[in-house]
């Protein structure tokens, strides 16, 4: 009689051990799930943020090109009106002789 008290006590000690550690497991699983699903929208939030400064990125050097195009376009206008204001300089002198 005391052989089948410690066999079922034995057998109702590892019936709850594997109860136990079943259900720590599904824990884990889920736990493991849930930080893999924050890490991946923390992931998806990063990338689209890159994606949005390479969007920017590009208007940025679009306006840039467009900018250094007219700073090009000033120069060469400055060029003339200063040429311009020579030539004046030079009839003001010859006439003032």
């Amino acid at each position: 009689m005391e052989a089948f008290i410690g066999i079922g006590c034995t057998v109702l000690g590892l019936l709850i051990g594997l109860l136990t550690f079943g259900r720590n497991r599904d824990k884990d699983v889920k736990a493991d799930a849930a930080k893999t699903a924050v890490m991946e929208t923390k992931l998806d939030a990063i990338t689209n943020g890159v994606e949005s400064i390479r969007i920017d990125l590009k208007a940025i050097e679009k306006q840039m090109d467009m900018l250094a195009e007219r700073v090009a376009r000033v120069e060469e206008s400055s060029m003339h009106a200063h040429k311009r204001i020579d030539n004046l300089k030079i009839i003001q002198e010859a006439q003032q002789v």
